[in-house]
C-alpha cells in the first residue's frame, strides 16, 4: 500500500474522511477500495489496518456487508463490521470499535443511523476511538454523520435539513452537490437563514480529510469535480468559494 501521507507529522491526531466518495466500482464484476479508500486506510500507518464497516444507514443490510467483504478480498486489509440490526454482532460494542485502525460507515439513513447509534451509545464510543488516534470516514449518511448537520432525504424524496447533536466536526456536511438538483440550493439556503453553520459540500467523487477540527486536504477519484466552503460574509451574503481537490490515483 502506498504511502501517501506524511506519518510522522500524522501521528497521534484525530482523522475523518468524509465526503460523496468510497468504494470505487471500476467494472460490473466487483467492488473495489478506491483511491480514497486507500488514502484513509494509510493514514493509519499500519501495514494491515483493521478496518471496520457500520452500515447502520442501510439497516445492516447483507448485500453491502458482502461488497465490503468482496471488496477488501485479497488486499492489506483485516475486515470486519459492526452491525446493530437485529441486535449487535459484539457483545463489547466499545472494546471492539477502540481496537480498529479504521473505521467506515456507509450510506443510507443519516436520520435514522444518529438514532439507532444513541440508543447503543455509540456516538460516545466513536468519539473515544476518534480521539484515541482511530481513523473515521463514511460517505453520504456516513459524512453527515460526523458534522453538525446537513440535507438529508431521509424523511422522504423532498431534501430536508438534519441537525446532529452529537457532532465531532463544528461544520455542515453537504454530500451529492453536483449529484442532486436540490443539494446545492437548500444547503445554501440553510446556512443563510443560520439553521445550519458554515459547512463544506463534495462533488461525486470527491471527499474531504479533517485533521483535528480543521479541513486539511480534499481529495478526488474522479477528474474535474470539486468541493466547496459555504459561509456568510460579513454583509450577511453567502459564499461559495470551490476548492481544487488533488486527484488520487488507482493502487
Amino acid at each position: 500500500m502506498a504511502v501517501l501521507c506524511d506519518t510522522i507529522f500524522f501521528m497521534k491526531k484525530k482523522h475523518i474522511i468524509a465526503g460523496s466518495a468510497g468504494f470505487l466500482r471500476p467494472t460490473p464484476a466487483r467492488p473495489e477500495l478506491g483511491p480514497v479508500m486507500r488514502y484513509m486506510l494509510d493514514l493509519t500507518g499500519q501495514k494491515r489496518p483493521k478496518l471496520c464497516l457500520l452500515a447502520t444507514a442501510g439497516g445492516d443490510d447483507p448485500a453491502w456487508m458482502r461488497n465490503f467483504y468482496d471488496a477488501c478480498s485479497g488486499q492489506n486489509v483485516e475486515p470486519g463490521h459492526l452491525q446493530l440490526f437485529p441486535m449487535p454482532n459484539h457483545t463489547d460494542i466499545e472494546d471492539y470499535v477502540l481496537g480498529q485502525h479504521a473505521i467506515w460507515v456507509g450510506g443510507g439513513s443519516v436520520v435514522n443511523l444518529l438514532a439507532v447509534w444513541e440508543a447503543h451509545g455509540l456516538h460516545r464510543i466513536l468519539r473515544r476511538a476518534w480521539e484515541a488516534g482511530v481513523v473515521l470516514g463514511g460517505i453520504s449518511a456516513g459524512a453527515i454523520c460526523w458534522s453538525a448537520g446537513g440535507t438529508t432525504d431521509s424523511y422522504g424524496p423532498e431534501l430536508r435539513p438534519v441537525i446532529n447533536k452529537h457532532n465531532l466536526l463544528p461544520y455542515s456536511m453537504g454530500v451529492h452537490y453536483d449529484g442532486e438538483e436540490q443539494r446545492r440550493p437548500l444547503f445554501q439556503e440553510l446556512i443563510g437563514k443560520g439553521i445550519l453553520p458554515e459547512g463544506y459540500a463534495t462533488d461525486n467523487g470527491v471527499a474531504l480529510h479533517f485533521v483535528n477540527e480543521k479541513l486539511y486536504k480534499t481529495i478526488s477519484q474522479e477528474a474535474g469535480k470539486g468541493a466547496y466552503h459555504v459561509y456568510l460574509s460579513e454583509s450577511g451574503q453567502v459564499i461559495e468559494d470551490r476548492i481544487e481537490p488533488q486527484l488520487l490515483t488507482a493502487a
